[in-house]
């Protein structure tokens, strides 16, 4: 949101105006920020008002600067994966601009990526360790920080257990960070790990995962060029992923495909619509059955699709059947004629996409909703097919490499779980004694009185972690509570319940902060000592690869050296394994050279694990070849013409199958029957058994296209390939290797051998090589057995307005799981809509990214948006007597309340407000700048929009709910 900042009078030159007004008079900080939207001044000021532009790095070189190198990186921002080209001049960052040859932005950046420069050398950022004492911030050294922190740590571990301490990682690692940290927390022996993925996208991966097999984006943003109709739902990329937007656009512009946007509030992205349906926060199955009502009412589905690769679809009709347009339109608000013309302009422009985001995630029955677009694709034939598929657009610059590499709760990485059979696979990669791993983890008596081992346990998500540290140890499902909290990478404030979070940061004995920035947590808790914060290297400062959110790996090359005494992430990683005493053990295949672990190596390193999803062919050599050849792929394909890499995908998406000597392509579309599994076809996976209920759940009539198997298949062992006589394609080493995984020379025992487990790769090639896919070849499941809601079914929020509904539409009973009691009908039977009449609902901004640390600390950024605001419609604004740009309160049913500026506007309907959650360092009113170490405060503060939010958690993954709650607004 660009707001106006001037009236009537024209201004000179930004450069004379900000100089003129400088020399008019004394002002603050923030007077000063106001007027010219920078926070230095004098000589400093004229020389950075240039300093941000955008040139050609031939004129750079050509004005004189000295001997230029060009640095490729990527962005850290948002999930599109946009190039960044750096020029440096005698090891100093000068200038940047887009990377004209990458497929993905093409010359393109957003505000956020146009300025990353200034987040690198940004001068807010958290230049060396320090404490609080007394009240008081105090530098010390790194190794008095590593120390000091590393025996709290053990103390705790000595007297509570492993799981006492909490690691929360992050998405803004690169993938061999975030391999670390997972590895790091496995070896002190705890599954307390998580990252920002809980609580933006793990209905998606749950959803997803769970209805054909893996849990990401399917095709990708190029892919979009193809699509005929566009269907976007609880997402905005025209703020949250600007550039992805120039996709969309093309495929506009180009296939006359109409553009559908559904969302409560009237967004930049919805100003481009062909139709915008507007409804009901938290009515999103609602919404989709109401659709597929009219679709099966009118036979538009793909019968065929539907018998030969989906399995369930008859019990999704009878729940759709119950629908009609007249119940819909009084649930969500949506009139069903309008919803017939969606339906039918989805049916007559096939294939089309369905998009969406944080929008639909971030709910209580999440999973129902990322279950209902996927069920919704299904119906209409949509997937496996290029410009089809579910293109689910991601927000951090990683956050998909993250969960793919297991910075979660209840994964290893490559989505291996936490049995005995998952831990076994990886120590063997790592080559570690089992059982010296599992002397790290904890055991505690169960309610059945059995001993239980933690390492089998999901921990405790990190959207729950304050109630690790608050809930009576009695109530919880690990030994201890949670007493120390690691903030690696993470803002607080993207969280909900802050008064909660500041009350259990205050119990906590030790809060741990790395980051480039100070970020949220150093102001948020009221503590004197005990805070700890360490400045993490910027990306890029460092060097690595990073997943887009289609699943293209991209390799960033070092820019500059750590600025100030910043270290990079896995440096600091080492650190803490030498303090713990298991650096020998945890880096063995793993080079350290003064200190740092190469990063190649550990790119190699969950190579050699990462069968399932197929993180095993992108060898660092084939990442950076790829990204010096960007301009010899297909813009649209992603596929290589010509050139080093003809045919391969860019940025090997994953599944890249086998070993990086077999050379497979990597697979830019998911489950495509049309093309070859060499050259990244596939079916649907075979991850749910052959049969349920007596039905087949394999494949019937449906292969990719040089299938020697042709029909459905499960996933491959070697006793599958025994049964087929392909067993004989194994060479004598994949054979020797796939005996040590059987740890016997039974044949019985070697034929159990799958293709997930086998380190050599051998299964894998096998079966590619007589066109099998080595997941095998299933149905789609419409309905998940093992969910709460196998079918999805509308539920009512926790705090919603229509308590007509409730009884009809209940939630959930309150349950215990992810080691916490979690509440549901408790709280959903109390009726707090009279006295918060109010949906409140939230999601980004243009200017801003996640907890908006680093950009609100950027000064080309902080000048576009310096107030924390509430969107509010005009007739509530003018019920209750405000007017736009007046201070009000905006209050919370849990008691939390924010100060913040109305903004009346139509965007938002009646009886809903809206506001953005990049915003901190006010509380409940409360200016906490002198909190901040002098000098890495954001020039831009504001109340968290999350400390007004309310409580609500997924049945499945334990996702925060954001989009939906109540509140009450008065003027302040």
């Amino acid at each position: 949101m660009l707001r106006k900042k001037a009236n009537g009078v024209a201004r000179g030159p930004r450069l004379s105006s900000a100089l003129s007004e400088l020399g008019n008079q004394a002002v603050d900080r923030r007077t000063f920020l106001k007027r010219s939207g920078l926070a230095i001044g004098g000589a400093a000021a004229i020389s950075s008002l240039s300093g941000g532009m955008v040139r050609r790095a031939e004129a750079a070189g050509a004005a004189g600067a000295g001997n230029i190198e060009i640095k490729k990186s990527v962005c850290t921002h948002c999930s599109v994966g946009c190039t960044v080209i750096a020029e440096v001049s005698n090891g100093v960052w000068i200038g940047q601009e887009p990377g004209f040859d990458s497929p993905f932005n093409l010359g393109a950046h957003c505000a956020k990526g146009a300025s990353v420069r200034e987040h690198a050398h940004g001068e807010r950022r958290l230049k060396y360790p320090m404490k609080l004492v007394g009240g008081k911030w105090q530098r010390i050294s790194w190794d008095e920080a590593i120390n000091e922190v590393g025996d709290k740590m053990l103390e705790v571990r000595e007297t509570s257990g492993p799981d006492s301490v909490y690691w929360l990682g992050s998405a803004k690692h690169s993938n061999e960070q975030a391999y670390l940290i997972r590895k790091l927390a496995a070896y002190w022996g705890s599954n307390n790990v998580d990252h920002q993925a809980r609580i933006c996208h793990s209905t998606t991966v749950a959803g997803v995962a769970n209805t054909w097999g893996y849990g990401a984006m399917t095709n990708s943003y190029n892919d979009i060029h193809n699509s005929r109709a566009i269907f976007l739902i609880g997402g905005n990329p025209a703020e949250a992923h600007p550039v992805s937007l120039l996709h969309l656009l093309k495929a506009k512009e180009e296939n006359n495909a109409p553009l559908i946007v559904c969302d409560p509030r009237f967004t930049r992205t919805a100003a481009h619509a062909d139709e915008y349906v507007r409804f009901r926060p938290g009515s999103d199955v609602a919404l989709i059955w109401g659709i597929l009502h009219h679709i099966f009412a009118n036979g538009w589905e793909d019968k065929g699709f539907i018998k030969s690769r989906v399995w369930g679809m008859d019990q999704i009709r009878a729940e759709v059947a119950e629908w009609t347009p007249e119940k819909v339109e009084d649930v969500t608000g949506v009139p069903g004629s309008q919803l017939k013309r969606v339906a039918r302009t989805m049916a007559d422009n096939r294939p089309g996409t369905v998009i969406w985001c944080m929008g639909g995630t971030q709910h209580t029955n999440g999973n129902n909703n990322t279950r209902a677009y996927c069920i919704l694709q299904l119906a209409l034939g949509n997937m496996g097919t290029a410009g089809g598929g579910t293109n689910i657009f991601r927000g951090h610059d990683n956050v998909q490499g993250a969960t793919d590499l297991g910075v979660l709760a209840d994964t290893l990485p490559g989505y291996y779980g936490l049995t005995a059979g998952s831990w076994a696979h990886w120590a063997r990669v790592w080559e570690e004694d089992l059982d010296w791993l599992k002397g790290q983890f904890a055991t505690m008596k169960g309610k059945d009185g059995k001993n239980k081992p933690m390492m089998n346990e999901r921990g405790i998500p990190v959207s729950r972690w304050i109630d690790g540290v608050l809930e009576a140890k009695e109530n919880l499902e690990q030994p201890d509570n949670t007493r120390v909290m690691v903030f690696w990478g993470h803002a607080p404030n993207s969280q909900t319940r802050l008064p909660e979070m500041q009350k259990a940061m205050g119990m906590l004995d030790m809060l741990v902060v790395i980051d480039p920035y100070p970020t949220m947590s150093a102001v948020l808790q009221d503590r004197t000592d005990g805070v700890y914060l360490l400045p993490a290297s910027t990306q890029f400062e460092t060097y690595g690869s990073v997943t887009a959110s289609n699943r293209s790996l991209q390799w960033r090359e070092k820019v500059v050296e750590p600025l100030f005494e910043s270290l990079p992430d896995h440096t600091i990683m080492y650190k803490f394994a030498e303090k713990f005493g298991f650096a020998d053990r945890m880096f063995r295949n793993i080079a350290v050279e003064n200190g740092e672990p190469l990063v190649e190596d550990l790119t190699r390193e969950f190579n050699r694990g990462m069968w399932t999803i197929g993180y095993t062919g992108q060898s660092p050599e084939r990442l950076k070849s790829h990204m010096a050849n960007q301009h010899t792929f297909d813009k649209t394909t992603l596929r290589g013409i010509g050139g080093e890499h003809d045919g391969e995908f860019y940025g090997l998406p994953w599944p890249c199958w086998g070993t990086a000597e077999m050379g497979h392509t990597g697979s830019a579309n998911l489950y495509d029957v049309s093309i070859p599994v060499a050259e990244g076809g596939m079916g649907f996976r075979a991850r749910f058994g052959v049969e349920r209920d007596g039905d087949n759940l394999l494949a019937e009539g449906s292969w990719p296209v040089g299938s020697e198997i042709e029909d459905g298949y499960p996933e491959f062992t070697v006793g599958m390939l025994r049964s087929l006589g392909w067993d004989g394609d194994l060479t004598d080493e994949e054979m020797a290797a796939i005996k040590k995984v059987a740890g016997s020379d039974e044949q019985e025992k070697i034929d159990k051998v799958n293709w997930k487990v086998d380190l050599s790769g051998g299964i894998q090639r096998v079966a590619i090589k007589h066109g099998c896919a080595p997941y095998g070849n299933a149905k789609a499941r419409a309905v998940v057995w093992t969910f709460p809601d196998p079918v999805p079914i509308h539920r009512e929020p926790l705090y919603t307005p229509r308590r007509d509904l409730v009884a009809e539409y209940p939630t959930y009973e309150d349950k215990t799981f992810w080691r916490v009691p979690t509440a549901y009908a408790s709280i959903q039977k109390n009726d707090f809509s009279k006295d918060f009449p109010l949906i409140m609902t939230s999601g980004r901004l243009v200017e801003y990214e996640g907890g908006g640390d680093e950009t609100r600390s950027n000064p080309w950024l902080a000048e576009l948006q310096q107030d924390m605001f509430v969107e509010i419609n005009p007739i509530d604004a003018n019920d209750l007597g405000i007017r736009d740009k007046e201070a009000v309160w905006l209050h919370s049913p849990e008691g939390g309340k924010i100060r913040v500026s109305a903004m009346v506007t139509e965007r938002v309907g009646r009886g809903v407000v809206f506001t953005p959650f990049h915003f901190g360092g006010y509380f409940q009113g409360n200016d906490l700048r002198s909190k901040y170490p002098d000098g890495a405060d954001p020039f831009v503060l504001g109340e968290a929009c999350n400390t007004a939010q309310t409580y609500g958690y997924d049945s499945v993954t334990q996702m925060q709910e954001t989009k939906t709650t109540l509140c009450r607004i008065e003027r302040a």
